[in-house]
Formats: C-alpha cells, sequence, structure tokens
C-alpha cells in the first residue's frame, strides 16, 4: 500500500532534485506507497528500484507476484510491502493446504528481513471468471497459514476490486455492491470483518472520467474543481476519487462491512496514449491526489487514506497503447514528473 517524517532541509533537497511531486511523498507521512509492475523489457534491476524507492522517500510498494529477486532486495529496506498472489494460484490455494502452506513458506517466511504488510490474493477478480469460485477458499488457507505462522496480527489478507463490483455508486450514499455478485462478495465482506482486514479497491477517476465524458467535467477528475460538484445529503463532493470511494463505504455498509476500512490499492493517470492522456493531466492528478489523502474522504474524514500510486515506471510489454505510459518514472529511472515541469 511504517513512516517518519523527514526533515525540511531533506525536504527542500528533494525538491530541487526531483519536484513538486516527489516531494510530495515526504509530506504524506508514507500513507502513499508505489505499485511496482515488471511488464517491461527495460526496466532497471530490482536493487537499483529499491535504491529509488528509498531516495524518494517511498515507504511502500506493492508487487504483483513474489518475485524472488525483488524480495531479495526488499530486504533490511524497511519499505512496507503488499505482495500479490497471481489468480492462477488460486485453485491449488483453495483446494490444497499444503500449497497454502507452502506459498507463506516460500513467500514470506524465507524472507525475514522483508517488511510485509499485506497479501492480495488475486486481483480484480469478478463472477463469471473460474477464479470466483476459489478467491474465498484461498484467501481463507493464505490466512490461516499466516495465522499458524504467527504473523496473522502483522500481515493482513485481503483482495483488490474494481470499482466494476458496484451495482449503484451515484450519489455515493446509495453506493452498493452488484445484486448478482451478492452470493460471491458478501461472504469475503464477513471474512474480512472477522480477521479486521481492510477492503482493498482499485480506483480510478480517470476511467469513469473517459467512459463518461458527458457527464463528468475533466477538473472534477483532476481534483481541480473550485466547489462542490456532487451534494449528496450531508456530504458535498469537490472531486471523483472521494466519490467513487465514498460509493465504496456506503456498499460495505450494506453488505455488512461498516467497520471496515478501504485500501486504495491502485490509482493513476496515463501520461500518454488515450483520452485526456497528457502530463499536465497527470501531474495535476499526482499532486492534488497526495495532498488530498491525507484528510480522508467526506464519510471518513480526518483518516489519511492508504493509497498505493499506479505505477512506478511506464512498461512497455503492456496494451493498448495507454497502459505503457502510467509511470511515474522513465524505465532509466528519470522522473517524468520532474522539477522541468513545475
Amino acid at each position: 500500500m511504517a513512516t517518519a517524517l523527514h526533515s525540511l532541509s531533506s525536504m527542500a533537497v528533494a525538491m530541487q532534485l526531483f519536484g513538486l511531486l516527489l516531494a510530495t511523498f515526504q509530506m504524506t507521512d508514507g500513507n502513499t506507497g508505489v505499485c511496482y509492475g515488471l511488464l517491461g523489457n527495460n526496466l532497471p534491476p530490482p536493487s537499483e528500484v529499491i535504491d529509488l524507492y528509498k531516495r524518494n522517500n517511498i515507504q511502500r510498494m506493492r508487487i504483483y507476484a513474489p518475485v524472488p529477486d525483488v524480495l531479495q532486495a526488499l530486504g533490511g529496506s524497511n519499505i512496507e510491502l503488499m505482495v500479490g498472489v497471481a489468480n492462477e494460484d488460486l485453485y491449488n490455494l483453495a483446494t490444497n493446504m499444503g500449497a497454502a502452506y507452502a506459498w507463506v513458506q516460500n513467500n514470506v517466511r524465507n524472507y525475514p528481513n522483508v517488511n510485509f504488510r499485506y497479501i492480495a490474493v488475486g486481483n480484480e477478480i469478478n463472477p463469471p471468471a473460474w477464479e470466483a469460485n476459489y478467491l474465498l477458499g484461498a484467501m481463507k488457507n493464505i490466512h490461516r497459514a499466516i495465522s499458524e505462522a504467527g504473523l496473522g496480527y502483522q500481515i493482513k489478507v485481503s483482495t483488490p476490486f474494481s470499482a466494476g463490483v458496484l451495482g449503484e455508486s451515484y450519489p455515493p450514499s446509495r453506493g452498493s455492491f452488484r445484486s448478482d455478485y451478492g452470493w460471491f462478495i458478501n461472504p469475503i465482506v464477513t471474512f474480512l470483518v472477522e480477521t479486521e482486514a481492510p477492503f482493498f479497491l482499485n480506483t480510478y477517476p480517470y476511467f469513469s472520467y473517459i467512459y463518461n465524458t458527458q457527464y463528468i467535467r475533466l477538473e472534477y477528475a483532476l481534483f481541480t474543481s473550485p466547489g462542490t460538484v456532487v451534494q449528496d445529503g450531508q456530504f458535498g463532493y469537490q472531486n471523483l476519487f472521494d466519490a467513487i470511494l465514498d460509493a465504496g463505504y456506503s456498499a460495505l455498509e450494506r453488505a455488512g462491512g461498516g467497520s471496515l476500512e478501504i485500501v486504495v490499492t491502485e490509482t493513476g493517470w496515463p501520461s500518454a496514449g488515450g483520452t485526456a492522456t497528457t502530463r499536465q493531466n497527470a501531474r495535476t492528478y499526482y499532486i492534488n491526489l497526495l495532498r488530498h489523502v491525507e484528510g480522508g474522504s467526506p464519510k471518513r474524514p480526518g483518516r489519511p487514506i492508504q493509497t498505493y500510486i499506479f505505477a512506478m515506471f511506464n512498461e512497455n510489454q503492456k496494451d493498448p497503447e495507454y497502459e505503457k505510459h502510467w509511470g511515474l518514472f522513465f524505465p532509466n529511472k528519470t522522473p517524468k514528473y520532474g522539477v522541468s515541469f513545475y
């Protein structure tokens, strides 16, 4: 998705070197992490990536699979890690407790110097995908293996959903999960409540905007609206990020998960290749996001929103074209939104 504020002097140095965007990481008290994807053939080696995280005070990382080279490089860094379980592994983990024990041994216990915080079982799984039938079983078995290893308090097990699980989201107070997903998602919510784990939600105002440009203004998606855009009872919404997040909270309340915290496991804005994909828009989104997540949402004010930006690097092996341009950095480790843009 474990922090310490840097001094004002170190913030000033970082601003001079990497610009306002990267300095903002130092202002967020560690609530913002960055997803480290590997779908590129020109990315720097993991040891250099870990160094880049540390130099920029990015204290949380999400990876999508337990890649040994990455886990080894993370050892001793104290970067808080969310590690993923691949979708294709869910059947084996759900039906074979021995496989869950082995997964935890091989990918967690064998790396005692890595600061594991979350295990993300699968990613954006929805019915009718076959994995939906095995997701909860895999989560339960991984949780059991983690707990029996004495790590249940330190490491929480959850699964990232897309906003597509919401059947209704406007206004946010009417947020609810799709009725045809009830058999699938309600037991997962119950499991998260029982284990005191957060609800993971990949939250993309970008996609909500580009598919609804006739109804949603760009300013609302970029946190630049000058005033309230949506008044929903006592709550006023000035940005789309909050509206999506609070629709998720409303859905959780209706599903018996009102006690759960939402962790935003992905959010971002591409800089090229699609509708409204400019560096200016992406820079604006990131600067405003990083400031905003410190203050919470209208339904949950005053509570920082744990958020993971997607992604660390441009990844040239992804399609379509706009999927190649989500990085905060170019593969040569040059910051995309550095001092020259401010």
